[in-house]
Formats: structure tokens, C-alpha cells, sequence
């Protein structure tokens, strides 16, 4: 049987494959170029493989085609479902629609009155010195204002012209509209309105129909709002891709990621849990392989060809309800991750005086220049110029035909060719490898700040975290990063060329319920708070069953969202029944956070959420037993020139797969996997674990 875990980013897709089937493991070990083959306790195997995401020529969906690869069938024959168990993947469908606005067409129902409160927002300028304010495109076409209304106590002062929405409804159909938004006041407590105008919307046929009572129930109209206009937009997209896979693997389980870090089935995922999809995959499996290797503390570092992902980790993962992609707000539990626009394909600009690094990317489809579409100058191609990246140990994936390695004379071209243009503008000149060497520095220190915005500035000291890199780029910089901010370890994992997907393997089935509460924290509030995190956890467990999961272990998590009187500012902490208890956690929270408390001000129960946990069989990792004697060092499989301190070094290539458990190499050193290229700067050492954990050291 196989179980398969997907990551489809913005350039790759990772697939990680456990299976016990030996038929295809002897067809895999022929093909060690483009396969990795991982045995595991218990005769079973893992299977790494990594292709474009986008490769029109080839294949029109890149999971299918790595399934299809992996079992070793053409893209004609029909894949053999049976043989497999399970499919876990995450997607950037939604993420892609929501930023390219090319999601489905939206009504919006709102309470009278209300009609550009959505557009109006808060009012907030990200830009404060703008002298023109652009707003972000709305992403619904039509609005629809409802004439109804509930006051603030549950009154019902308006009851719903049932006759006008009907008529209003039916002709917003008749445009050829199918999505509705129904967004009306004070309905995150009182629901009987949305549910009224819901009914009348599927009785005309709408066949997205989002309610925000349910999408998203918690107080604040515009953030309701916009969950639920998001959720209108992107679920009719995120249906039809899963309906897509689905009908490639019928009578497989398909699972997807959510954007707060737990797996859910096909038919539960929507579109406001998918905008954090793949980067929460990451977050599990950096965060699950760290735990293994022995880190509490933990610094997630994701590099890819697109994007970089950071999240802070301090025993459970983090997560946030105010979201905000795309000029689109959200009000959804999702794991706290800073995305900045810094990867391997983010292209290099020289603006007249100045060097810029992204935030523009080439993607998969030209790609870097190296990867033979006529692609710009990118962060890869900078390292593949500096020699960190060595074309002969890169997957051969390129070219029309998808089988050329990368190109590494048309980097050394555009270099040279780049050298020129700015001496001749600046009169500074450079060396190639210099001026790749500046736009590596820029891409270190935007990557870095992303790392301080998560750590140092909410007061945790960055220097005793481990940096989990991860992603097809991260040990490319991994060592820059960690001695820009001052940090002493890195641990990289054997999968981390493909950890996002991996993380799909070791995520759990998690359903999250809140509601809001909006009462002081005191003692007689307890009973109520038990008595709604009841109902919370009997819903949680509901939509458990619906997802017929073998019970393995469960776990409740409940976790009350406390804020200071007439403050925004929420800060989660565990619920107990210790009133005095909570109050001390949430101090010391907002101590390290802000730098001061405010004893005088009551604290105020926002919101509260009930999260059920189902545990997941997930794949062991081998202990590897060292062959070698100890004194007996490994040996590189050659010198290459890796330029690195503003000068060229001669520098030794490993290979992972001959490296065992003791052994140490210092800097300067490029080790080679399969799936990722790890640089060892030389104030660095590197450590085997007998996990086949790679733990790199600062040496000074």
C-alpha cells in the first residue's frame, strides 16, 4: 500500500510516499537520480521525488503526475487506487486565486445600512506617508442590503422581508452569479436571520452559500465579514481542484492541510482553511522533526523558490485569529507565520544606485535563468554563480524536455554582462561573483528581519533557539542567516529539501470551534465558559465522526482569548478554573510581548476556542548504525571553488548518503543531497546524528 504526502508550492511539488510494496522499490532503486529511496522499520520504504509545479508540456496537474511517476504508469493508463491508502497533501489553489483575485463571482447580503462597511474597513493606512490611498479590490461583484436587524441584546427589532431578498436573490442568479456571502449584524450570537436567508438561497440554487455565523463566529462586522466573503470566493475554486484530484484517485482518501496546522477530509475543506495550506505543512513538520531531535525551542526557517515562511516555536504551536492576505481580512485560527517575498526564484534587479532583491519572483515557469526558459537573474542562480550550487548535483528536471541540468554558462553570462551595466552607471566595479555575493546579503538580511519580527520583537531571545531550515533553498543560506542573527545552531533535517510534505504525514486530524464570549474574567464567568467550551467540543467531535477515522488517541485543547478593557490586543493562554491562574499567564505573556501590564485594567474574555485532536500514525525514523571506524573520516567526492568572505575557497563536496553518525566537517563544505544543497560557511561545523540528523555548529 502507499500513503502519499504532497506539498504543491510555488515552484516544486515535494512528494514524500511510504509504501511496503516492493515492486515499485525495485523499479525506484534504478532511478537514483531523480528517486530517493529511505528504508524504514517494519519493510517499508520512504520515497522522495520532487518535480515542477508547473510544466505545461509534460503534465497538466504536478500531485497526479508525481503518483503517477512514483507507481510508474503513463499519463494515459488509470492510477491503481486500491493500491493506495491514503492521500495528505496541502495547496496553494486558494492562496493563488485570492492574490491574482481570480477566485468565483460573489454576491454580498449585508444588514441595511452596511453596504460599504467591508470597503471601509478600519480605516487603518499601512502606508502612513501615502499621499494616495489605493484600496485593496473588493472581492465581491454585487451587495445585496438586507432589511433586518437584531440589536445587541438579541432583539429582534427587524424581522427579514422575506418577499424583497427573494426577489433580489433570484435576480442576482439570473446574472449568473452562484456564490453568496450572508454577513447581517450581531449574527455571530443571534443566527435565526442568516439561517432564514441561507434556506431562501439554496432554494433558488445557489451552490455556495457562506454564512458568517458559521464561518467565522466571533464579534467585529468587517472581520466576520470579510472571513466570509473570502471563504464565498475561494471554496467554489478549492472544490472543483479537489474534485479534479479526486477524480484521478476515486475511492482514496484525500486529505488536505488547513491553515492552522491540522488535516482535514476533502469534503470538510474550505476555502478560509486553506490560504496557509502548504507553509502550515512546513510548520508540522519542522516543528515534529525539532521535537525528535531533541529542540524545545525552535526557529522555523522555510525557504522555497517562491516564498520564505518563519514561525516561532516554544512548546505548542502558535497560532492567530487576525489574518490579513492580499488586502483581504480574516478572523480564522491559522499558525502564526510571517511570509515575506524572499525565495530561490525571487529575481534580482539593479535600479540605477541601488541593489533589490524581489519581491517579484520567476516562479517555475521561466524560472531562474539557470533553469533553460530564458528566466531573469534570481537568488539561485546568484548561489549558482558563487558556486554554493553545483549544476551536477542539482535534479536534472530541465530544459523542453525536463531532463538538462541547470545552465550554469547563462549565469556566468548575465553576471558578467550585470558587472558591466553597473560599472558603467556607478563607475563602482565589481567582480560577478561579487555583485552576486551583494544580492545574497540583501536576500540574508530581508530574511533575517522576518526571523526578528516573529522573535525579537515580541521579546524572546533568538540566540537559544535551534534555526530549522527547511525548503528546497534553505541550507543554501542557512549558515548567513543563523550568524546574522547571532544564533548557534541549525538543525536540517534528511527530509528537509521536502519537509513541508513530509509534514503532511506527521499532522493530526484537528478540529477547531470558537465563539465569542466579550465578559470580564471573574470567577462566576467559569461555569459559563465551561458550559459553552461543552457545546464547542460536542460540535468538534461531531464533525470528527463525519470524517470516520480509525480512533487512534484524542486530545482536547482549550484555550481562552484575553485582552486588557478597551484593547484589541488578544493574547491566548490555556483555561483552567484558576481565575488568578489565567490572569498571571496572561501578565507574563504581555510583559515579554509589550514591555508592561496594566493591573488597574479589568481583563476581558474575548473569545474561546476548543480544539480536538486526533492522533495519526506517523512514519518512524530509522537509527542509523555507524560502519566506519570512528577515526576514519569521510571523504569528499571532490574540490569545487565556492566563493564565500568576499574571496574563492576550495571547497569539499559531500555526499549526505556517505556521511555517518560522529562524523564532523568544518567550513568551508557544500553537502549534497538528493533534494537540497547544505552550505557549511567556515566558522561552521557540521555533526551526523546517528538519526541522520544534520546539526550544524557555530565555531566561534
Amino acid at each position: 500500500m502507499l500513503k502519499i504526502f504532497a506539498d504543491r508550492g510555488g515552484t516544486f511539488t515535494d512528494i514524500v510516499a511510504v509504501t511496503n510494496n516492493q515492486t515499485i522499490i525495485d523499479r525506484l532503486v534504478n532511478c537514483p537520480e531523480r528517486f530517493l529511496i529511505v528504508p524504514l522499520p517494519n519493510q517499508q520504504w520512504i520515497i522522495v521525488y520532487k518535480l515542477l509545479s508547473e510544466n505545461p508540456e509534460q503534465y497538466a496537474d504536478a500531485v497526479i503526475q508525481g503518483v503517477r511517476d512514483i507507481i510508474g504508469i503513463s499519463g494515459n493508463e488509470q492510477i491503481p487506487y486500491q493500491n493506495i491508502e491514503v492521500v495528505k497533501m496541502g495547496t496553494t489553489v486558494a492562496t493563488n486565486a485570492l492574490l491574482e483575485r481570480h477566485g468565483d463571482r460573489v454576491v454580498l447580503l449585508i444588514t441595511k445600512g452596511f453596504k460599504d462597511a467591508l470597503r471601509i474597513g478600519y480605516q487603518n493606512r499601512p502606508n502612513i506617508f501615502a499621499r494616495q490611498i489605493i484600496l485593496p479590490t473588493m472581492l465581491y461583484e454585487q451587495v445585496i442590503e438586507v432589511d433586518e436587524r437584531y440589536d445587541a441584546q438579541g432583539n429582534e427589532l427587524i424581522p427579514v422581508n422575506i418577499a424583497q431578498v427573494k426577489q433580489d436573490l433570484q435576480k442576482v442568479y439570473n446574472t449568473g452569479i452562484r456564490s453568496c456571502a450572508i454577513v447581517l449584524m450581531h449574527s455571530d450570537r443571534y443566527p435565526q436571520h442568516e439561517q432564514q436567508i441561507a434556506q431562501i438561497a439554496e432554494e433558488i440554487g445557489f451552490t455556495q452559500i457562506s454564512v458568517s455565523h458559521q464561518v467565522s463566529p466571533l464579534m467585529k462586522l468587517v472581520s466576520r465579514g470579510d472571513t466570509t466573503v473570502v471563504d464565498a470566493y475561494l471554496t467554489p475554486i478549492l472544490r472543483r481542484y479537489v474534485n479534479q484530484v479526486a477524480s484521478h484517485l476515486p475511492n482514496v482518501r484525500l486529505m488536505f492541510m488547513k491553515s492552522d496546522g491540522g488535516l482535514t477530509d476533502a469534503e470538510q475543506f474550505q476555502g478560509k482553511d486553506s490560504i496557509l495550506s502548504g507553509p502550515a505543512g512546513g510548520i508540522v513538520g519542522a516543528v515534529q522533526t525539532s521535537k525528535r531531535a531533541g529542540f524545545d525551542l525552535v526557529i522555523t526557517f522555510d525557504m522555497g523558490g517562491t516564498s520564505t515562511d518563519v514561525a516561532h516555536f516554544k512548546g505548542e504551536y502558535e497560532r492567530q485569529l487576525d489574518l490579513e492576505i492580499a488586502g483581504a481580512r480574516m478572523r480564522v485560527p491559522v499558525l502564526a507565520i510571517n511570509t515575506i517575498a524572499a525565495g530561490g526564484g525571487s529575481i534580482l534587479f539593479f535600479d540605477g544606485s541601488s541593489y533589490r532583491v524581489g519581491p517579484e519572483s520567476a516562479g517555475s515557469n521561466p524560472g531562474p535563468a539557470s533553469y533553460r526558459r530564458g528566466g531573469p537573474l534570481t537568488v539561485t542562480d546568484a548561489n549558482v554563480m558563487l558556486g554554493k550550487i553545483q549544476p551536477q548535483y542539482f535534479p536534472a528536471v530541465f530544459g523542453s524536455e525536463g531532463k538538462l541540468p541547470l545552465d550554469k554558462e547563462i549565469v556566468i553570462q548575465k553576471f558578467t554582462q550585470l558587472a558591466e551595466d553597473i560599472a558603467s552607471l556607478t563607475g563602482n566595479y565589481r567582480t560577478p561573483a561579487q555583485v552576486a555575493s551583494g544580492f545574497i546579503s540583501i536576500a540574508v538580511e530581508n530574511m533575517s528581519n522576518a526571523i526578528k519580527k516573529i522573535s525579537l520583537q515580541r521579546g524572546y531571545d533568538v540566540t537559544q533557539y535551534v534555526l530549522c531550515c527547511f525548503g528546497g533553498a534553505g541550507g543554501q543560506v542557512a549558515c548567513l542567516i543563523a550568524d546574522t542573527l547571532g544564533m548557534k545552531q541549525i538543525f536540517l533535517h534528511p527530509f528537509a529539501g521536502v519537509l513541508s510534505a513530509y509534514g503532511m504525514g506527521l499532522a493530526d486530524v484537528r478540529v477547531t470551534k470558537l465563539t465569542g464570549v466579550e465578559h470580564p474574567l471573574n470567577q462566576s464567568l467559569i461555569p459559563h465558559l465551561q458550559q459553552l467550551m461543552a457545546s464547542l467540543e460536542d460540535q468538534s467531535r461531531r464533525e470528527l465522526n463525519k470524517q470516520q477515522e480509525t480512533k487512534l488517541e484524542e486530545v482536547v485543547v482549550k484555550k481562552v482569548n484575553l485582552k486588557y478593557e478597551g484593547n484589541n490586543s488578544i493574547i491566548t493562554v490555556d483555561f483552567t478554573l484558576d481565575v488568578a491562574f489565567m490572569q498571571n499567564n496572561f501578565e507574563k505573556e504581555h510583559k515579554s510581548r509589550y514591555g508592561f501590564i496594566q493591573t488597574e485594567k479589568p481583563l476581558i474574555v474575548e473569545s474561546i476556542s476548543v480544539e480536538v485532536i486526533q492522533k495519526m500514525d506517523t512514519p518512524e525514523e530509522p537509527v542509523i548504525i555507524r560502519q566506519r571506524p570512528q577515526q576514519k573520516t569521510p571523504q569528499p567526492v571532490e574540490i569545487v571553488q565556492m566563493f564565500t568572505e568576499q574571496k574563492w575557497h576550495d571547497t569539499p563536496v559531500y555526499l549526505r548518503e556517505h556521511l555517518q553518525p560522529g562524523d564532523h566537517i568544518n567550513g568551508a563544505a557544500i553537502i549534497v543531497e538528493k533534494i537540497s544543497t547544505i552550505v557549511v560557511e567556515p566558522n561552521w561545523k557540521a555533526i551526523l546524528t546517528e538519526r541522520n540528523h544534520l546539526i550544524l555548529q557555530r565555531l566561534v
